[in-house]
């Protein structure tokens, strides 16, 4: 599966342009694609008028174009049962990609090959809207993944990406055709941005690539929409932030109606030249064309971009999460990553109350509460004794994906309850969480909650809870710590910035002589775990260490662990352990015996995850949402809003 690979490294790659437009200036006729009931239906030509398809090929690799992508966008059921013919999704896309094959090997030599990708489009509906259910959309994928396989493509391109749980399905889909056939093949996705600089649900490009980065597509990049120059500064953004190559497949600009016809205006000299600034200037290692590109306009990128070999990208941003909107640096400079936890069936009784009575508008405005008080992330519980762990997590995860502009901790002890709001989160989520009290063999849920966040791209918390049962010592921490690491990272393939450890807060208000340094053991088992295992997280849950006082004394007590243990962040995390509690260092350098303004409490019911890495690069950091740099500002993403932070309501009570 590394030729395509291989190329993009040596060189420029150039794809062909325009499939649908091509088509529709042959003016063909109802005949041309089989009768009325298909008039229309492109994809349908491989059957009635192969040549036609064969030839549209042919004249972009005449011109120098090194990939073509088959004549399958719209071939999977839920477009084809528009026409009454979703049965025949594998015919269609095995005989696109045959076509399609047969002439690259026309253009093939010993010296150079060409590539066929097997074009794989979004279909009509959106399953974020609840449209489409996740797994019909996942099945149709798969379906029309195993035709193209079976024709012989080189890669496949989940193209047009205006929804991220789209994407997941078709990439989810995709692999499940692969493992299925035994054959593997490089992922290329593309998302559409609109004019508005976001994506139809309102995505923006930030979010997308946390998105897309962590389902381990090959190639990340963006088509259709727009033309080049409105494309640029999302392109740029990509290639500053991701390793991944980046590809471009703009329009020929923007469409407009010319004696009742769509017409693109931009010229093949034009788009060569935005080409060649893409290439030039941001690192694109990937060029083509979309809607209303032509041979015309390929040719003249191929004379001007040929040869040319796009920079690497060597950074990528650090590891974050996202809503289908927003994304989030799990980094933070100064401040704490916090999830709020009242929308926690075991932690709120109002929550708790408003889920059993299947009020979800209360449900939803517990939400929207913690966005208010600072909350970078929300934990979501259903879990909770005579409830339907399913039914209620696909109620609420249903509406949280739309309705939260913060990304989703999916908590709970039961795989298939995860798994169920998995299918309705576009953005990257966090699950919550995985132990080692029952082994690691499979159907264990340490295997199975690592299965589904490989499966679906999300990020996971591991405690620090091993056989033996709960780590008390830091070093019985870092043990339990470096166990799931290794297992996480050796046998499912997690990168050490998908996990974020839990090494444990347990109260020290029981008054029980083996409690006194319960505090200590976590304050140094974090500084142990960031020590031994660099780049990953470690998250903490802040109130348990006051279980049992009384507001007041919550309040200082879970300011004072807070300070503490944000100072074992990455400035500090080779410090000598901490051995007796003592007077915090505000941020004039005097003592004080509550937190200096740097070190604040925690809003209620919220839990910090503290940082691994420096923040996100141009960002602000300091608890704002992560939107990346434009080039000029360094401020945030092109259509990111400014997220910063609005001041909480800073107190460590209970929930």
């Amino acid at each position: 599966m590394s030729d395509y690979l291989d190329l993009i490294k040596e060189r420029v790659v150039i794809f062909d342009g325009a499939t649908g437009t091509n088509l529709q200036l042959l003016q063909l006729e109802a005949d041309d694609f089989g009768g009325a009931q298909f008039e229309g239906l492109n994809e349908h030509l491989v059957f009635t008028r192969p040549q036609v398809v064969a030839d549209l090929h042919a004249s972009f690799y005449e011109v120098g174009s090194d990939v073509v992508e088959t004549n399958s966008f719209g071939s999977f059921p839920i477009v084809l049962s528009e026409y009454g013919i979703p049965e025949a999704t594998f015919e269609i896309n095995l005989e696109a990609a045959r076509i399609a094959r047969r002439v690259a090997s026309e253009f093939s030599s010993s010296t150079r090959k060409r590539f066929v990708a097997g074009s794989m489009g979004p279909g009509t509906k959106l399953p974020s809207l609840g449209q489409i259910g996740f797994d019909e959309l996942a099945a149709g994928y798969k379906e029309q993944v195993k035709g193209l396989l079976t024709g012989g493509v080189d890669l496949l391109l989940v193209e047009t990406v205006y929804d991220l749980l789209g994407a997941k399905a078709a990439i989810i889909g995709a692999r499940e055709a692969m493992s299925e056939l035994g054959l593997w093949v490089p992922i290329q996705a593309q998302v559409t941005v609109e004019l508005t600089g976001r994506m139809l649900p309102g995505t923006e490009i930030a979010a997308a690539l946390i998105s897309l980065r962590a389902m381990d597509v090959d190639v990340i990049g963006m088509n259709c929409a727009t033309g080049p120059n409105e494309m640029g500064e999302h392109l740029r953004y990509l290639t500053q932030n991701t390793s991944v190559p980046v590809s471009a497949q703009p329009n020929a600009g923007l469409p407009s109606v010319v004696d009742g016809k769509m017409h693109y205006d931009l010229t093949p000299e034009q788009l060569a030249r935005a080409q060649r600034r893409f290439v030039g200037e941001m690192g694109v290692g990937v060029v083509g064309g979309c809607c209303g590109t032509t041979p015309e306009h390929i040719s003249a990128v191929v004379e001007a971009v040929s040869g040319q070999q796009a920079q690497a990208h060597a950074f990528d941003a650090p590891p974050g999460v996202s809503s289908l909107y927003s994304a989030a640096s799990i980094s933070q400079d100064l401040s704490y990553f916090s999830v709020g936890e009242r929308t926690n069936a075991n932690g709120s009784k109002r929550f708790r109350e408003a889920m059993l009575s299947q009020d979800w508008d209360i449900c939803l405005e517990i939400a929207r509460d913690q966005v208010g008080e600072g909350a970078d992330a929300i934990d979501l519980c259903v879990d909770y004794t005579g409830a339907d762990g399913v039914a209620d997590m696909e109620a609420l995860a249903s509406r949280l994906a739309t309705a939260s502009t913060l990304p989703i901790v999916l908590d709970s002890t039961e795989p298939h309850v995860v798994e169920t709001g998995l299918k309705h989160l576009g953005g990257r989520p966090i699950l919550n969480s995985v132990n080692l009290e029952d082994g690691d063999g499979p159907g264990t849920r340490l295997d199975s909650f690592l299965r589904l966040a490989k499966k679906y791209g999300a990020a996971v918390v591991a405690t620090c809870i091993d056989q033996e049962g709960q780590a008390r010592t830091a070093e019985w921490k870092l043990r339990a710590a470096q166990a799931i690491y290794e297992v996480a990272t050796t046998r499912y393939g997690m990168k050490p910035g998908d996990l974020l450890f839990d090494p444990l807060v347990l109260p020290i208000s029981t008054g029980m002589e083996e409690s006194r340094r319960d505090g200590i053991e976590t304050i140094e088992g974090i500084r142990r775990i960031k020590q031994e295992l660099p780049g990953v997280f470690t998250l903490v849950g802040l109130s348990n260490i006051s279980f049992g006082l009384s507001p007041a004394a919550r309040a200082v007590l879970n300011s004072v662990l807070l300070g503490r243990v944000h100072r074992r962040g990455p400035r500090r995390r080779h410090r000598a352990p901490i051995q007796d509690p003592s007077p915090l260092q505000d941020r004039r350098g005097g003592e004080t015996g509550v937190p200096g303004p740097y070190l604040r409490p925690a809003p209620r019911g919220l839990r910090p995850a503290l940082s691994a890495d420096p923040p996100l690069r141009g960002g602000l950091g300091g608890g704002q949402r992560q939107g990346g740099p434009e080039p000029a500002s360094r401020h945030r993403a092109p259509g990111a809003e400014d997220h910063r932070r609005r001041p909480g309501k800073h107190y460590g009570g209970p929930r």
